[in-house]
Order: structure tokens, then C-alpha cells, then sequence
């Protein structure tokens, strides 16, 4: 069964080759008809978290793949998680990366908003 001449994995990258990919994923996500797809998405999950899984990160995953396959990655899922774990190992090395990454997952993730502090904590430091 031939379905694609796509690699068995994705290119090994470097961390420049990463840094180029990442650029042109989230340049992607701003293209007009990816912004307006995600844009529907979002109002159809109306800040509902399970929503949110539900309507935009398909679209989100989608249009990740559609950049990556052109590297080797593989156009589901998979291919996704895989590039996703390729950046992730090169955030700790180039700040630039670790700024990417974050402003990539900020156009598909909702804010967290942490718990009030209180009860709980203790505040006690440990001596």
C-alpha cells in the first residue's frame, strides 16, 4: 500500500532549520484564511475549554500540518505531536525558539488563569 513517499520520520532539523519551520507555522496561523478559520473556531467555543478542544485545536492542528509535511513530518497527528517535541528539546537552547514557541501555542491555547492564592499554600518556606 503506497499512500505516500513521505519519510518513515521527520528530517532530523537543526536548531536553525527548526527556528525556520516554527517562523513559517506561525506565519500560517496569520494568513487570512487561517485567521478567519481560527476565528470561527474560537466563537464557536466561547471560551469553554472543553469547546476549545473540540473547535480550535483541529483547526490549529490542521494548519500546523499543512507547513510540516513539507519537512518530512508526517500530515496528522502524529506529525504535529513530533515537531512539537523537536521544538520543545531546542526552547531551553535559543531563547528565540522558546519565544516562538510561546507565541505559536499563545494563537491556539486560551489564557490560564491561575487560582487565587490562598489556603493551601501555607506560605511556610521549608528550613
Amino acid at each position: 500500500m503506497a499512500a505516500s513517499a513521505q519519510p518513515a520520520g521527520p528530517a532530523a532539523l537543526s536548531a536553525e532549520q527548526a527556528k525556520a519551520v516554527l517562523a513559517e507555522v506561525i506565519k500560517a496561523f496569520g494568513a487570512p484564511e487561517n485567521a478567519q478559520r481560527m476565528e470561527e473556531a474560537r466563537d464557536n467555543a466561547c471560551n469553554d475549554m472543553g469547546k476549545m478542544l473540540q473547535f480550535l485545536l483541529p483547526v490549529a492542528t490542521q494548519i500546523q500540518q499543512d507547513v510540516i509535511k513539507a519537512y518530512g513530518f508526517s500530515s496528522d497527528g502524529e506529525g504535529v505531536l513530533k515537531f512539537a517535541r523537536l521544538i520543545k528539546s531546542y526552547e531551553s537552547q535559543d531563547p528565540e525558539i522558546a519565544s516562538m514557541s510561546g507565541k505559536l501555542k499563545a494563537m491556539f491555547l486560551p489564557p490560564m488563569t491561575l487560582p487565587p492564592h490562598g489556603a493551601g499554600t501555607g506560605g511556610v518556606a521549608a528550613s
